[in-house]
């Protein structure tokens, strides 16, 4: 006979109902590891290929930019050499997207920053390809307007955060305030040194809601900088691309390197990694960064919900 609990007392409270949220107030067990180092979840004989872990930055070991090769492309040498691999990533990041929306439980957020003609667009045109949208948003940040300004910081960056089952790329991001402000005096620099701190705190909370966070810095080189923004006024099908203000905003090279170097440094952690990504081969770089991409889905391990129970017996009327 099967033992039973016995019945509470007459006149004792009832037990509390299950919350259904409650299976969504721990992260994943898998989450950590999954955006720290993806490759020793999902790689049977690590560095992967391409090897990105390469790129990724380590936590309290800061960096140098010139450090870091934007020309690099390990044994590629060519567009064609990465065409079959790419178009494998970009299988792999679809299948597992919808797993991940299906399963509505995590997210993923992706922030892409780079310098002026860094390939933001270009990447996400070219690693999302085939992504179905229901489950894909973007959002470029602009200047901020009027309402945003009465706002902390913060604000406009959260609203834009993925729900569950999302995955959300952020063309320019909330590390905008901490570079463009600090480059061109917006703020004094008590104001934009505090933010490293709550940007850290802002991606932990996110992490602790089950959004993984994946953070890229499209390096490119003053050099191909210069030959994309000639490449622009040569094309007059480019010439929207093109503005005065980019010749302007080149003058603060090695401003925003600085602090985009700071940035990275002092925002890199095991729950959300900067990867320096080399960026003057556009080719190159995409298939960089799909395999991190399909490598932290695949060590998320979204999973399909349970079936209903008895559907091997349903039989759809004529």
């Amino acid at each position: 006979m099967t033992d039973q609990a016995a019945p509470p007392p007459a006149g004792a409270d009832p037990p509390p109902a299950p919350d259904p949220l409650a299976s969504l107030a721990t992260p994943p067990a898998a989450t950590a590891a999954a955006v720290a180092r993806p490759e020793q979840v999902v790689v049977a004989h690590p560095p992967p290929d391409p090897d990105y872990p390469r790129y990724r930055v380590t936590p309290a070991q800061p960096i140098r930019l010139r450090q870091f090769n934007p020309d690099e492309s390990e044994h590629y040498t060519h567009k064609q050499d990465v065409a079959e691999e790419l178009a494998k990533q970009r299988k792999r990041i679809t299948q597992l997207q919808e797993r991940l929306y299906a399963e509505h439980r995590q997210s993923l957020l992706i922030v892409l920053q780079a310098m002026d003609t860094g390939g933001k667009d270009g990447t996400i045109r070219a690693v999302f390809e085939g992504i179905n949208p229901q489950g894909c948003q973007v959002w470029s940040f602009k200047a901020p307007g009027p309402e945003e300004l009465d706002h902390d910081f913060l604000w406009r960056y959260h609203q834009r955060t993925p729900t569950r089952g999302m995955i959300t790329l952020f063309n320019r991001s909330h590390y905008e305030d901490v570079l463009i402000v600090r480059v061109k005096s917006l703020v004094p620099a008590a104001v934009w040194q505090a933010r490293y701190a709550t940007i850290n705190a802002f991606e932990q909370m996110l992490t602790l809601n089950n959004t993984a966070v994946l953070k890229f810095f499209l390096y490119i080189s003053w050099d191909e900088q210069k030959r994309r923004l000639e490449s622009r006024l040569a094309d007059a099908d480019k010439h929207w691309k093109f503005s005065r203000n980019d010749l302007k905003e080149r003058a603060y090279w090695e401003q925003y390197h600085q602090a985009f170097e700071d940035a990275i440094n002092q925002c890199a952690t095991e729950y959300a990694p900067w990867y320096v990504v080399p960026a003057n081969k556009k080719w190159y770089r995409n298939l960089v960064i799909a395999r991190t991409i399909a490598d932290t889905l695949q060590a998320l391990d979204p999973q399909y919900p349970a079936a209903e129970a008895g559907l091997a017996e349903v039989v759809v009327p004529d």
